[in-house]
């Protein structure tokens, strides 16, 4: 059975705190799994959320900064130690190259997987895959970083009304499916495109070109929100944004489900991030993150 979900295995930004765990994040998609910037901690948070390392399929870093990577030593090594029998791929900026090997080879430890390394170093496409394209776009934060946009190609939904009224039943519903026509009537006539479904990472940022881009049209957008907008001013000094920004950012993009997350830990009450994002004008479904929580990607329209 097909599920796609996010696990959210940490919402704290630059320090945890006794409720949030330093950041990790991972989308299930069918049969595959992508983790995003997992922080000091995801292993651990792992195992209470019942994820396993053999869950893995990708690992994508937005950036070098601690909270988003520290993680990334324990993952690796609990992949080798546990012998996970597939390959599993790495995408960070290429920049931070050095990092990552640090973190690679941090210690000693027996490598019994392939671990493929494809650092990022441009907008555009880093995998196609039959179920879905995954992208990269430049974001705006002191450090080099990349938001990352999942797109499923469209498919096509049969209409019932138009397949009986063509006499289309049964096994033929299969072979116009397959061969784009049957008996002289094409497949366009008996059905619609089916939208494939958006997902977007959206972290450590300001205000950019890329933050609009990845969050178009999005089923779900995960997107950082580690300042109420009091502080705005602070928010962009240190390339970050505010509850208010993300909000009108999904509000603009038509985004169906907001999850906001990467809280400062000056803030104690998660439900003033709401309520702001409320009052940006954001009227679609909205999640303020907390570690464990499972957000379900919505279904197709």
């Amino acid at each position: 059975m097909s599920v796609r979900e996010l696990v959210v295995l940490g919402t704290a930004s630059q320090v945890p705190t006794r409720h949030r765990n330093h950041n990790g994040y991972l989308l299930r998609w069918d049969g595959e799994g992508i983790l995003f910037d997992p922080g000091e901690g995801t292993q651990r948070q792992m195992l209470r959320a019942g994820v396993a390392a053999h869950d893995l399929n990708r690992i994508c870093v937005t950036h070098f900064h601690g909270d988003h990577s520290l993680g990334l030593a324990g993952v690796i090594q609990r992949i080798n130690l546990d012998q996970v029998p597939h390959e599993i791929t790495a995408h960070y900026p290429r920049s931070g190259q050095r990092f990552f090997e640090r973190l690679r080879y941090a210690t000693a430890y027996r490598e019994t997987v392939t671990l493929t390394e494809a650092p990022v170093d441009t907008d555009g496409a880093l995998a196609l895959t039959p179920a879905y394209t995954l992208d990269a776009r430049r974001l705006s934060h002191p450090v080099e970083s990349y938001g990352y946009r999942l797109t499923e190609p469209d498919g096509r939904r049969m209409l019932p009304d138009r397949l009986a009224a063509h006499g289309i039943k049964g096994p033929d519903v299969g072979r116009v499916q397959r061969e784009g026509s049957l008996n002289g009537v094409p497949l366009d006539e008996v059905s619609e495109v089916r939208r494939g479904q958006r997902f977007a990472f959206v972290m450590d940022t300001r205000l950019c070109e890329g933050v609009h881009a990845l969050a178009e049209g999005c089923d779900l957008l995960v997107i950082e929100s580690t300042f109420l907008d009091e502080d705005e001013t602070l928010a962009t000094d240190h390339g970050h944004l505010t509850a208010g920004q993300a909000a009108r950012v999904a509000r603009d993009a038509g985004v169906r489900h907001l999850v906001l997350t990467h809280f400062s830990q000056r803030y104690s009450d998660p439900e003033e991030f709401e309520r702001q994002a409320r009052a940006a004008g954001y009227a679609g479904e909205l999640t303020v993150a907390r570690d464990l929580t499972r957000v379900p990607v919505p279904k197709r329209r």
